[in-house]
């Protein structure tokens, strides 16, 4: 899932939570009388988070050993659609009546689902999986672009520009740019960037759209999942034929990138907004590509170049650039 403050800026992101703030009392928390203890404090669960989120990329890359990115994308929103599905059958939670919002809801699932997971799945045929995790990072410096068009609220600032200035940068060194990108595969590198892309589209579509639907997020993101499941469903035996074997670790990945990574990590963020706040809570996106690579080199055997976390760290450094807000006067 996504923070509630800006672009969702991973490859497991469906719909924003709604504007909850820290104030908003937590499901299964008491706002009167003596606190319950809780299982896990904030910092362990924000760190799961992190955790089965950075770990996204490299089921990815496990799933399309043996799968085509199609079929793996669609078992991955199908093992989501489930979870999430389970959880408002647990809650007895309605699915939202209105057309509109169904409407809305579909596309939605097309740009923040459908595409940015299959272009993942395609990118990392051809790219290392810390790669597809950086390039993922770059969600927040393309929303800041797409805002200033599409969204009337938001402004050019000195900050942002130099923000987005100091990303692209980052991009340049993450693919070496002085050496003419040898050893990089553009088209895998596009796809990945082009994720990241659909993930700020999808964002402020949905800011436009159904920011005034009475629904919780679990509903609408329920919802979303399972059109982006029947989407895919129906072009995916198009363009591909029967798997003619199942192999147990792509499958395990498709099962823990739709279950983990999209409706227990939903859940998860969704209560940490609303503990924290969306500020604290997005920070998330500041950690996912640090454990993709370490994921990547450790257990897949990636190699990395030093311009590889240079980059990464100056992409991240300019999309906080283009997020933070200056400094009120007092």
């Amino acid at each position: 899932m996504s923070t509630a403050t800006g672009p969702a800026t991973d490859a497991t992101r469906t719909t924003p939570p709604s504007s909850a703030t820290t104030d908003a009392p937590v499901p299964g928390e008491v706002t009167g009388g003596p606190a319950r203890r809780r299982t896990l404090g904030w910092p362990v669960r924000f760190a799961i988070l992190c955790t089965v989120w950075g770990f996204s990329f490299l089921f990815i890359k496990v799933g399309t050993e043996g799968f085509a990115p199609l079929q793996f994308t669609l078992g991955r929103l199908a093992c989501g659609a489930l979870v999430l599905l389970a959880i408002l059958a647990i809650k007895r939670e309605r699915l939202p009546r209105s057309p509109r919002i169904w409407g809305h809801l579909a596309v939605a699932a097309l740009i923040l689902n459908v595409a940015p997971f299959t272009l993942f799945s395609y990118a990392e045929t051809t790219i290392p999986s810390t790669l597809a995790g950086i390039c993922n990072a770059t969600s927040p410096l393309w929303g800041m672009v797409l805002s200033l068009v599409a969204l009337s609220e938001d402004r050019p600032t000195r900050r942002r520009v130099a923000g987005l200035g100091v990303g692209f940068l980052g991009v340049l060194t993450v693919l070496g740019a002085w050496q003419g990108f040898a050893g990089t595969d553009l088209a895998g590198t596009a796809m990945a960037l082009g994720a990241s892309l659909c993930y700020a589209i999808g964002w402020i579509y949905v800011r436009r759209t159904l920011a005034d639907a009475e629904h919780s997020p679990l509903a609408m993101t329920g919802t979303q999942l399972l059109l982006a499941t029947l989407q895919l469903a129906v072009v995916t035996p198009l363009f591909t034929s029967m798997p003619t074997s199942f192999p147990l670790a792509s499958v395990l990945s498709a099962f823990a990138l739709g279950a983990l990574g999209t409706g227990f990590a939903f859940v998860l963020q969704y209560r940490l907004v609303a503990e924290i706040g969306p500020t604290t809570a997005q920070m998330v996106t500041y950690f996912v590509p640090v454990i993709a690579t370490a994921a990547g080199v450790t257990l897949l055997d990636e190699r990395l170049s030093w311009n590889t976390p240079v980059g990464a760290l100056i992409i991240l450094a300019g999309a906080a650039l283009t997020q933070s807000k200056p400094r009120r006067k007092a």
